[in-house]
């Protein structure tokens, strides 16, 4: 996988081993030639991975042998940004409740009048939103809140109330749980997309496919599996000490790439 910043070329025969074939309208590495002490120029084509390089290719000839070489270049490049609109950050901000060893990201988004705790060891992603708006919001011990998901969200009725999340609680991308007095059960985890409307109850360890829609007010019971526009079944493996393990070795794993800028809501 090429990366930002890092260009990896081989020069043999004048030809460049390039990982796509795709390089006829695209500009050209210049190339200096060296045979026998005498110097001259030509280019090869870039291939669209490294368009942002600013490579110079040297080919070396000694009597009339070519000395087949590769050549790792590393160079500035620009920050890399996210294609996706930013999440939005105005409103005031929130009296916070942390424990000491939770993780979360810069630029996460914290907003609201009410409370916002959140327990132990818990991760909040870049671009994760946590609104307290219409009531506190409490995330549980070791939950996972992934990238631009939306809690606390204000929905159409305008309901009061906050989110209850309890621990071990996954909510993954672009999910949206709304405010209103909204509970989410220990060890359920909110499926890519998902939205949970405001007032509704999920149980324990339930699991919301992705893309569903769970009406406001809605009750869930405990072990159940909402999928397919709103059908259940029932799920009672027993693997939750299995996922308590699995999920404590990824936040390890989360606390080692995301730096922690909590204190900065501390202050």
């Amino acid at each position: 996988m090429h990366q930002p910043g890092l260009c990896v070329v081989a020069a043999i025969d004048g030809r460049r081993n390039c990982p796509t074939k795709r390089q006829a309208h695209l500009p050209s590495h210049p190339v200096t030639n060296i045979e026998d002490g005498l110097r001259s120029t030509s280019s090869v084509p870039r291939c669209h991975l490294h368009q942002a390089c600013n490579i110079h290719l040297v080919r070396i000839k000694s009597s009339g042998v070519e000395q087949p070489s590769i050549h790792v270049v590393t160079m500035s490049s620009s920050k890399r940004h996210s294609m996706l609109p930013a999440v939005s950050n105005t409103g005031p901000r929130p009296p916070v409740n942390f424990s000491s060893s939770l993780t979360v990201a810069d630029s996460a988004i914290l907003v609201g009048t009410h409370s916002i705790t959140i327990q132990s060891e818990s991760v909040l992603h870049p671009r994760s939103k946590l609104e307290s708006t219409n009531g506190s919001i409490l995330i549980g011990r070791r939950c996972i809140i992934h990238e631009r998901t939306h809690i606390g969200a204000v929905g159409n009725d305008d309901a009061s109330g906050g989110v209850l999340l309890g621990d071990y609680v996954v909510v993954e991308v672009g999910s949206v749980i709304q405010a209103g007095g909204t509970e989410i059960g220990t060890d359920t985890v909110v499926g890519v997309r998902s939205r949970i409307g405001g007032g509704a109850v999920i149980g324990k360890n339930c699991t919301i496919s992705p893309l569903t829609v769970v009406k406001p007010g809605e009750k869930i019971p405990d072990y159940t599996v909402v999928y397919s526009n709103g059908q259940r079944r029932t799920d009672r493996r027993g693997v939750a000490d299995l996922k308590h393990k699995a999920q404590a070795r990824q936040i390890d794993v989360l606390r080692r790439l995301i730096p922690n800028k909590a204190e900065k809501w501390l202050s």
